[in-house]
């Protein structure tokens, strides 16, 4: 998929989602308040539902005037805002869960593209693959239309919040060998290890 582009022009994000921005951006709160404003997205709160493509079009005005370390920061702030499962309790099971997550915070007429009380997920944004190659290390496999730094913190902050206790180091790297959104493809993948 290609970056800042909505799937689905109908698609929808929540707002504690969108508030992730405005957390992610630290000291640049209030710039962050203004770009969202800028692309449609006035005063956002949780328990509202914004398009996607506006919050996309934020996510491009970040990238070019504040790069990729602001769009990092934001994704590594989605876990501490967005809705997750309840039963997330270790690294492996964190990973697995961001599609369940993304699938919850993303929606069509205010109805999410997860239900936790059925398990059904709909389709319409892209996914977060998982994908276990050893017993410490994973790959995730992001088609959405998010940037590949946005994803990158995401990844890293669900690795951290749930990193093993005897583990000394964790990683989570760009697989440059791998197709990237940047360049027009269709995903991006992680290599997470520890």
């Amino acid at each position: 998929m290609v970056q800042f582009i909505a799937i689905d022009p109908q698609m929808m994000v929540n707002g504690e989602t969108v508030l992730s921005i405005v957390n992610g951006m630290g000291a640049f709160k209030t710039k962050a308040l203004a770009i969202l404003s800028e692309n449609g997205i006035d005063n956002p709160v949780s328990g509202k539902w914004y398009l996607q493509q506006s919050w996309l079009n934020s996510f491009k005005k970040i990238s070019e005037k504040l790069g990729a370390s602001a769009l990092f920061s934001i994704g590594k702030s989605i876990p501490e805002n967005a809705k997750f499962p309840a039963e997330i309790d270790n690294i492996e099971k964190a990973l697995a869960a961001i599609d369940i997550a993304y699938h919850m915070n993303h929606g069509k007429n205010g109805i999410p593209l997860f239900d936790a009380k059925t398990g059904r997920m709909s389709e319409g944004i892209g996914h977060y693959g998982y994908q276990k190659i050893s017993d410490k290390k994973v790959k995730m496999v992001c088609n959405n239309p998010y940037p590949c730094e946005f994803d990158r913190g995401i990844i890293e902050a669900m690795a951290r919040r749930f990193k093993p206790a005897g583990a000394i180091m964790l990683t989570v790297m760009h697989d440059d060998s791998q197709p990237c959104r940047k360049k027009g493809n269709e995903s991006c993948s992680y290599i997470v290890s520890w």
